[in-house]
C-alpha cells in the first residue's frame, strides 16, 4: 500500500518538474499541515539550555544534544544512516587551543623599537599544524589579498618566494563591480579567511597575518576574538599543508605595522586593490612563540535516513542539513558571569527546524519516491567540519544527490514576507523555489550580490564545493506587521550584541511562526526535488565541473 501511494506521489509531482504552482499529493500536504511553531519553540529551547553546556564537539554538551537528536529520529521511524547501524557518523578530530599566558607575538622592524602585541587584543593566532610548541623569528611578506586566481589573471604571489615566511594580507576579494571579476560586489571563495590561510601553506609560508577590518569581514573582532580564542579543531585525515601560526591582527595593528615599514596602510590597501600588483618583503619580522595544547577526540553527525521506495533504481535524494554543535564554555569567564554559549540562535533554530521537518514528513507514513537524509552536522562552527567529512563520505553516491537544503541561525521574528535563498539562483532549481516562495507567501527579491561571503560560511558550502546544489532556507529582512527597516534593525542588534556570545540564549517573546513556515516549505521544496531531472548549477558557475564529476561517483 505504502509504495502504491508513493509511487501516485510521484506521478503527481512529475507532472510539475519546473513548478509547483498545481497542487501535490495529500501526504505532502498533510505532512506539511503538521508543521507546529510550538514543536520548534520546544526544540530550540532545550537545545539552548545551559544543561548542553554550549554543544561544544566532543564534550559533553555536544554528545547530549548528539544524542537527544538520534533519539528523536529513531522516535520518528527514520532508518539509522550512520556506522553500523547506528544514527553516528564518527568524525575523529584533532583541536588545538593556544595559551594565552606563553603565546607571544612581537613585531620587529628593522629600525625601531620591537612592538609587543597582546593576546585577543591585538591578535589571534592557532597552529593549525597541530605542533604542542612552535617558535618563529620570520621576516613579513606583504601579498594584498593574499590570491592566486588564473581565471582572472591575478596572482599575489607573483615574484616572491614565501616559503619560511609570514605573509601579511586583508581578508575578502579584491574590489570590483564587475560580476565577472572576482563577483564583482559579491565575495568569492577567494575572499574568505579559510582560503588565505590554505593558500599561505600552499605557497610554503610558516604564518600568515590577516589584517581585520569589520566593514570588509563582515563582523567585529570580538567574533574573530571569540572564534579564535576557544580550540580550533581540524579533521584528523586532512593532511593538506599548514600553518604554524594561522594569525588575525588589529586593523589598528596593521597601521603602525606598515608606519614602521615606512610606509602607510591607506597607500598599500590601494596598491593592493590594483591589477599589477607586486608583493615585497617588508623590513618587519615577526618573532612568535606559540605554545598550544593539543587534543584528540570524536564527535559525531547525526544522520536518519527516510528511505525512498525506488531507491533500487538510482536515488535522486535530497539531504536536509543544520549544525547543532556551537562554541561551548567561555574559557576566562570571571566569577557569575554568564559563560555558557548557549547559542540559541545560532543554531538551535536550524536544528530545531530539521527535527520538525523530519517528524512531519515520517507523520504521514507515506515513503517518498526517493530518499530524504536529514543531517545534523557537527564542528561548523570550526570550519564546516562534520559538512565536510559528510559530502566526503555521504550515505549514498554524491551523484544520486539531488539537493542539499541547509538551515542555519534563522532569528524567531515572527512571519518573513521575503525569502533568502542565497545561492539558489546559481542553479537550475531556482525557478521551482520561486514558485514555492510565492505559494507560500514569500515576495522573492532580486539576487543581491553576496558581499560578505555568506554563501561559503555555512554547511550547504561543503555540498557545493563537492558539486552538489545546495543553498540554505531562510526569511529576509522584512516582516508581516512590521515597517520594512525593523527586521533589519532586529538582525543589526543580534549581529552587533549576541552572535557568538553567551547572550545568545532562547527567548520567551521569540516568534517561531515564520520558522513553521519556512519548514513547510522546505518540506514542499524537498519532494519536489525527487522528482526533478538532476538539479545543475547553472553553465560557468564554480561548482560546475564538481558537478558533473559526481554523476561519475
Amino acid at each position: 500500500m505504502k509504495q502504491a501511494l508513493a509511487l501516485s506521489l510521484l506521478a503527481g509531482t512529475l507532472a510539475a518538474q519546473t513548478a509547483t504552482t498545481k497542487p501535490l499529493p495529500p501526504a505532502v500536504e498533510a505532512a506539511e499541515n503538521t508543521v507546529s511553531a510550538d514543536s520548534i519553540r520546544a526544540f530550540d529551547q532545550f537545545l539552548a539550555d545551559d544543561l548542553l553546556e554550549g554543544r561544544y564537539p566532543g564534550q559533553r554538551g555536544g554528545e547530549l544534544a548528539a544524542k537527544f537528536i538520534a533519539t528523536q529520529f529513531a522516535s520518528y521511524g527514520l532508518r539509522p544512516g550512520g556506522d553500523n547501524g547506528t544514527y553516528f557518523q564518527q568524525v575523529d578530530f584533532t583541536s588545538v587551543k593556544s595559551d594565552p599566558a606563553k603565546t607571544t607575538f612581537t613585531l620587529v622592524p628593522k629600525s625601531g623599537a620591537p612592538m609587543p602585541l597582546r593576546f585577543a587584543e591585538d591578535f589571534v593566532v592557532f597552529n593549525s599544524k597541530l605542533e604542542p610548541q612552535a617558535a618563529i623569528d620570520a621576516p613579513i611578506v606583504w601579498v594584498g589579498y593574499g590570491v592566486t586566481a588564473p581565471e582572472y589573471k591575478w596572482d599575489d604571489y607573483k615574484g616572491v618566494d614565501v616559503k619560511g615566511k609570514v605573509i601579511l594580507c586583508i581578508v575578502n576579494d579584491p574590489p570590483s563591480d564587475d560580476p565577472k571579476f572576482f563577483g564583482g560586489k559579491g565575495m568569492t571563495y577567494y575572499g574568505r579567511w579559510t582560503y588565505k590561510f590554505e593558500h599561505a601553506a600552499e605557497m610554503g609560508a610558516v604564518g600568515a597575518l590577516i589584517i581585520h577590518r569589520t566593514d570588509l569581514a563582515s563582523y567585529g573582532w570580538d567574533v574573530v576574538r571569540n572564534s579564535n580564542t576557544s580550540e580550533k579543531t581540524f579533521l584528523t585525515q586532512d593532511k593538506d599543508p599548514k600553518l604554524s601560526a594561522a594569525s588575525w591582527i588589529q586593523l589598528d595593528i596593521a597601521k603602525k605595522l606598515f608606519e614602521s615599514a615606512g610606509t602607510t596602510l591607506d597607500a598599500e590597501f590601494a596598491a593592493a586593490a590594483k591589477p599589477g600588483f607586486q608583493a615585497r618583503e617588508l623590513p618587519v619580522s615577526l618573532k612568535a612563540t606559540v605554545v598550544s595544547s593539543v587534543r584528540h577526540f570524536q564527535s559525531p553527525n547525526v544522520i536518519g535516513v527516510y528511505p525512498g521506495v525506488l531507491r533500487t533504481a538510482q536515488d535522486q535524494a535530497v539531504v536536509y542539513s543544520a549544525h547543532y554543535d556551537h562554541l561551548g564554555v567561555k574559557a576566562d569567564a570571571k566569577p557569575g558571569e554568564d559563560a555558557i554559549f548557549n547559542g540559541a540562535a545560532d543554531n538551535g533554530t536550524g536544528t530545531a527546524m530539521l527535527l520538525e521537518i523530519a517528524r512531519a514528513v515520517t507523520s504521514s507514513k507515506v515513503l517518498p519516491p526517493h530518499s530524504m537524509v536529514f543531517a545534523a552536522v557537527t564542528a561548523e562552527e570550526q570550519g564546516l567540519l562534520g559538512s565536510l567529512y559528510l559530502a566526503q563520505h555521504p550515505p549514498m553516491p554524491l551523484g544520486q544527490i539531488n539537493l542539499n537544503l541547509n538551515f542555519d541561525e534563522i532569528l524567531p521574528l515572527g512571519m518573513g514576507s521575503e525569502l533568502h535563498a542565497g545561492g539558489v539562483q546559481r542553479t537550475s532549481f531556482y525557478p521551482t523555489m520561486e514558485a514555492a516562495g510565492k505559494k507560500f507567501g514569500y515576495a522573492i527579491p532580486a539576487p543581491r550580490p553576496d558581499v560578505s561571503g555568506g554563501y561559503y560560511r555555512s554547511d550547504h558550502f561543503s555540498f557545493a564545493h563537492a558539486g552538489v546544489p545546495a543553498f540554505s532556507l531562510g526569511q529576509g529582512g522584512t516582516y508581516k506587521g512590521h515597517d520594512k527597516d525593523w527586521g533589519r534593525k532586529q538582525a543589526e542588534v543580534f549581529n552587533q550584541n549576541d552572535y557568538h556570545n553567551v547572550t545568545d540564549n532562547f527567548r520567551p517573546e521569540w516568534d517561531f511562526s515564520g520558522l513553521a513556515n519556512l519548514c513547510r516549505l522546505g518540506i514542499e521544496l524537498g519532494y519536489v526535488s525527487l522528482t526533478q531531472p538532476p538539479i545543475t548549477w547553472n553553465p560557468g558557475d564554480e561548482f560546475e565541473a564538481a558537478r558533473k564529476q559526481s554523476f561519475g561517483k
